[in-house]
């Protein structure tokens, strides 16, 4: 038996962060894995990185953390700008050590987008109409041949789960920090889960399988929303809010 709780997308929601691992350890797991976007965003960037260096959580990079430490701050967008900014050495020096992906065990696969991009959405697909679920056909070819019976991974704050017709059970546990985003890569569009809640997901081994749960856990909004408009990122005040995009 093996109870894997996977966090995702903190996004420097430090307030989230801490409501969702007093949940986990209420329902009491074996390992909590943390699936990358840890830092960037409008919030605390500092103090999200010192309780997580703490933990030592097994973790891996996403594309903010990539982002932070290699693009030029002169291009960069708001949300790794000030985390660029915020980090101490020895958090930039973490952040750097971690990999893009981990096995966790022999058949547990930890991503942040997918096996081989932390750009590409796993289970949602983007068009020029917008964002929807992406079909079962698309899941199957970004999986690859990526061997294991379990995939975890984030990026999109989308919590979903897929189960392959070879076995494999592909989970995306929502994000802890953001429950709204917009971006323009390669259309314009909106994930948005429609609640503030932080979310995470408990996967476990049963028999032969994998079951999986998909929890939204209450926590001050209130509180990370007023403090992104204190610094003057209102899209995040209303997202941290509401789980929805301004018109």
């Amino acid at each position: 038996m093996m109870r894997i709780a996977a966090i995702s997308d903190i996004h420097g929601n430090l307030g989230a962060l801490d409501a969702v691992l007093a949940d986990i350890a209420r329902r009491g797991v074996d390992v909590t894995v943390n699936l990358g976007d840890i830092l960037s965003g409008s919030l605390q960037p500092r103090e999200t990185a010192d309780r997580l260096m703490a933990l030592d959580l097994p973790t891996i990079a996403g594309n903010h953390e990539r982002q932070v430490l290699e693009h030029d701050p002169a291009r960069m967008g708001a949300s790794d700008l000030y985390a660029h900014q915020q980090l101490r050495p020895e958090q930039r020096a973490w952040i750097a050590r971690l990999p893009a992906s981990l096995r966790l065990a022999d058949d547990v696969l930890l991503v942040h987008g997918t096996p081989s991009s932390d750009l590409v959405y796993f289970m949602e697909t983007v068009t020029e109409a917008g964002q929807r679920a992406a079909t079962y056909e698309e899941v199957s070819e970004r999986a690859g041949t990526a061997q294991a019976s379990l995939i975890l991974c984030g990026h999109t704050h989308v919590p979903r789960a897929m189960q392959l017709d070879d076995g494999r059970l592909i989970v995306n546990p929502g994000s802890v920090g953001l429950q709204a985003y917009d971006d323009d890569h390669p259309f314009p569009h909106k994930a948005e889960n429609g609640t503030p809640h932080a979310r995470y997901a408990i996967v476990e081994r049963k028999g032969r399988g994998w079951a999986v749960e998909q929890y939204a856990v209450a926590y001050d909004w209130g509180a990370a929303s007023a403090l992104a408009a204190r610094k003057g990122r209102m899209e995040w005040a209303f997202a941290l809010k509401t789980g929805r995009m301004p018109d």
